[in-house]
């Protein structure tokens, strides 16, 4: 399988500026892909103001990535702010490219910066089942926390969208490359560029790393598009030799 990885910055609080701005960057991926990956809230940057930029499922920006994956023949992923039921959420969408979706809704809010107080936190674990592909879809803060993370579903890729900054990079790469260690499993995160409103500086370091934590992209600090190619086959053949996996613990998780 192979992913575009887009590292970009994000416009603040302005859907149509960063749909704008995500359409003409994927317009320009000449290379055949089977999934684009956006960073978190996308179309907004880190708001906590979801009342001023939420959207419903119905909306200009869902709709907007329905469109784009059919035209360009791929699953498109990236988190937005969704409005449902009276509730705001942290919701990342998959969307494949006949414009069917599924979607997440983040499970751990960054307390830090008061996320629990204005939106609310998901209930279900998402297992994507694309091209032959088990697809586990997380989110930003979601990254530390591995008894969540943890492959019980025998995915094969686990796929972190964040708006991470700068100041707890050495976090970001660590926690990325146990993920994929612990799950043997590919690992990749995708994390914006640029200051956000509050001045909070992000320095990407999107990266991919795959089941025994080598990078297959070492993380990148400037805008761009990143193209990984994934070996399904090569992760089976070490996971056979390597079993580790058949001695994992079973567990619950209270409230899933």
């Amino acid at each position: 399988m192979k992913i575009a990885l887009i590292q970009s910055v994000l416009h603040w609080e302005s859907p149509e500026r960063n749909r704008n701005h995500f359409e003409q960057i994927i317009n320009g991926i000449k290379e055949a892909v089977d999934l684009i990956v956006m960073p978190e809230m996308f179309s907004t940057g880190f708001t906590m103001n979801p009342s001023q930029v939420a959207e419903t499922m119905q909306g200009k920006t869902v709709l907007w990535m329905r469109s784009l994956a059919k035209a360009k023949k791929t699953a498109i992923t990236g988190s937005l702010v969704i409005e449902e039921n009276g509730n705001f959420y942290n919701r990342l969408l998959f969307v494949f490219p006949s414009g069917e979706l599924q979607h997440y809704d983040k499970r751990h809010l960054f307390t830090l910066a008061g996320e629990d107080k204005v939106y609310t936190k998901g209930t279900r674990k998402l297992i994507v089942d694309y091209l032959g592909w088990k697809i586990c879809p997380l989110i930003c803060y979601d990254l530390r926390f591995p008894v969540f993370s943890r492959n019980a579903e025998s995915y094969d890729l686990v796929l972190y969208v964040a708006n991470w900054p700068k100041i707890r990079t050495n976090a970001w790469d660590t926690l990325l490359k146990a993920r994929a260690i612990e799950n043997v499993c590919y690992s990749i995160g995708v994390n914006r560029v640029g200051l956000d409103n509050h001045q909070f500086e992000h320095n990407g370091h999107s990266q991919a790393i795959d089941f025994l934590g080598e990078y297959l992209i070492k993380p990148q600090e400037a805008e761009g598009v990143f193209i990984v190619e994934l070996d399904k086959e090569k992760m089976n053949e070490t996971r056979k030799k390597l079993a580790f996996l058949n001695d994992k613990d079973s567990f619950t998780i209270e409230g899933l």
